[in-house]
């Protein structure tokens, strides 16, 4: 079974339809005996890193979530649920992460080194470059394959070894990452039609 927390801030319908058109069995769950017995865990996530984290204490989820990431469950992060493993956001004036990943989440920048401005949030389809070729999830993929991006924020991993796929968007931003049981992707892949499928497929045969 795989458990999608619901923490009222996640694209739900989407991203569990999309699994359950694989062929996973999920539940929706707010619930920690649901986390404990699944095989696997998806995080997903839109909105603020502040309230996403408030939504999840309030739930008593974060310690559950954080042990059962650590004891080598498979998990997976989408778009928030990628920021939210890493120790501190500066959205809304600076907010602690989980910390699983060490590093930090910052905000897009309205122009790059050029002085082209650009649009915050970062928002439609753009071009992963592969690093860690022999991820899993990219079986059956290009290297250079465009998935759907929502975001204002991203990831600074100080890990460089966790880093799986990278983005340019006035300057290369890492947009996945792959250490050990965790996935995580800035990109929504139940919104990126086939080749976000495809991850997910690959996701589910883990």
């Amino acid at each position: 079974m795989i458990a999608v927390i619901d923490y009222g801030m996640g694209n739900l319908g989407s991203v569990s339809n999309a699994l359950k058109s694989l062929g996973g069995e999920v539940r929706v769950t707010q619930k920690n005996s649901d986390l404990k017995r699944a095989e696997k865990i998806v995080l997903p996530g839109v909105g603020a890193f502040q309230n996403a984290m408030r939504s999840l204490a309030k739930l008593n989820l974060i310690d559950t979530l954080k042990g059962e990431i650590r004891e080598g469950k498979i998990y997976l992060g989408i778009c928030l649920g990628l920021e939210l493993l890493f120790e501190e956001s500066e959205e809304g004036g600076g907010c602690k992460g989980f910390g699983i990943l060490k590093g930090d989440v910052v905000k897009f920048s309205v122009s790059d080194k050029k002085g082209t401005t650009l649009k915050v949030p970062h928002m439609g389809w753009n071009q992963l470059r592969v690093k860690k070729k022999n991820c899993p999830l990219f079986r059956g993929t290009t290297d250079d394959a465009f998935f759907y991006f929502v975001h204002s924020y991203y990831v600074r991993p100080l890990d460089e070894d966790a880093i799986a796929a990278v983005t340019d968007y006035g300057k290369e931003f890492t947009s996945m990452v792959w250490k050990d049981n965790i996935y995580a992707t800035q990109f929504h892949p139940e919104k990126s039609q086939e080749v976000g499928l495809k991850l997910l497929e690959n996701f589910l045969k883990l």
